[in-house]
């Protein structure tokens, strides 16, 4: 089953880090997606711009409205996702607390619906 693991932390914390710390936690990133990668696990994954480079679209009576940022303020936004294969919902959220910013911020775990068509493919 696939699961999309939604990482959320606060920018602000992570723009407060030193290089050398945020280096440290990309080379985690990497060390766990090489290793999922080796087992077929890792479908895809990013990081996200800033926060300061989104923008919402909602459509309100037949009208787009477009706006600068996201649609709402928390404490932590989203700053990326894995895509993952993995059997079960335990294993998706044991994978899930191994991605770096779970020590810090919070990890999503949603399974993907999968129709039968793609299933089989």
């Amino acid at each position: 089953m696939k699961y999309m693991l939604l990482i959320y932390h606060d920018e602000q914390s992570w723009d407060a880090i030193t290089d050398a710390e945020r280096q440290q936690v990309y080379l985690e990133y990497r060390n766990l997606r090489g290793e999922l990668e080796s087992r077929g696990q890792f479908l895809s994954g990013s990081e996200l711009q800033p926060i300061t480079t989104a923008t919402t679209v909602r459509v309100r009576d037949g009208k787009d409205l477009v706006t600068d940022g996201p649609f709402a303020e928390t404490h932590e936004q989203l700053g990326g996702y894995f895509l993952i294969e993995a059997k079960d919902l335990d294993e998706a959220t044991s994978i899930a607390a191994r991605i770096p910013s779970a020590r810090t911020g919070t990890i999503e775990v949603r399974p993907l619906v999968e129709h039968a068509a793609e299933a089989a493919a």
